[in-house]
């Protein structure tokens, strides 16, 4: 069963997701209504998925964001905001954000984010996703000194340049004719071996070295 933390200031809002979710299986152990407050209870309740809300009040979702994802390294948060600025996702997702759903998604979106995150894949919005990978790619051109890569083995290699192409797993999976949990150990091997945490960190650090293309 997957553990989640629903945070948002709404509690109409707030509580109404923690029921959806809690119908369709998942654990909600816990919400906030601020970001202050779902950094403590996070580091008690250590969720597998944070929920996050980026409009908090005096302390964002942002820096919430980071708090969470620096602290508890094995919880992914997930935004969840009605804002689909560009500046509000690239924001989140260099905080440590795994990925970002707008609240206009179904409860059938929301559900199956819930779990792709869960899994490690990195979930984004139509649209959000190459906006993320774009701005990566134009961080990647300024010339900035590269270090040696780790070793991977050439199967590795494959799978990561294909998650900074945007690709989840079970794509990879069919393109590569392996199966799912393969690719997920590909995944988790690569991300051990470079001490990163999530696809999101896994797709900047294949841009930065070019293996996209």
């Amino acid at each position: 069963m997957i553990s989640v933390m629903v945070v948002d200031d709404h509690p109409i809002w707030r509580d109404g997701v923690a029921r959806d979710l809690s119908e369709r299986g998942f654990d909600v152990r816990a919400t906030a209504s601020d970001a202050a407050a779902a950094v403590r209870i996070a580091r008690t309740v250590r969720p597998d998925v944070v929920l996050m809300d980026l409009n908090l009040g005096t302390l964002s979702g942002v820096t919430a964001t980071g708090q969470i994802t620096s602290d508890l390294p094995d919880t992914r948060v997930l935004v969840l905001s009605a804002s689909g600025e560009h500046a509000d996702v690239l924001e989140a997702v260099k905080a440590g954000a795994s990925g970002y759903l707008l609240k206009s998604a179904s409860v059938e979106e929301l559900v199956d984010a819930v779990t792709r995150t869960a899994a490690g894949d990195a979930v984004f919005t139509p649209g959000l996703a190459g906006l993320v990978l774009g701005e990566y790619r134009r961080m990647a051109a300024d010339p900035e000194p590269k270090q040696d890569l780790p070793r991977l083995t050439d199967r590795e290699t494959d799978v990561l340049r294909l998650v900074a192409k945007g690709m989840t797993a079970r794509q990879i999976a069919t393109k590569l004719v392996l199966s799912h949990r393969t690719v997920e150990n590909h995944v988790q091997s690569t991300l051990r071996k470079l001490q990163l945490h999530n696809r999101v960190e896994l797709a900047r650090y294949a841009i930065e070295h070019g293996l996209d293309a």
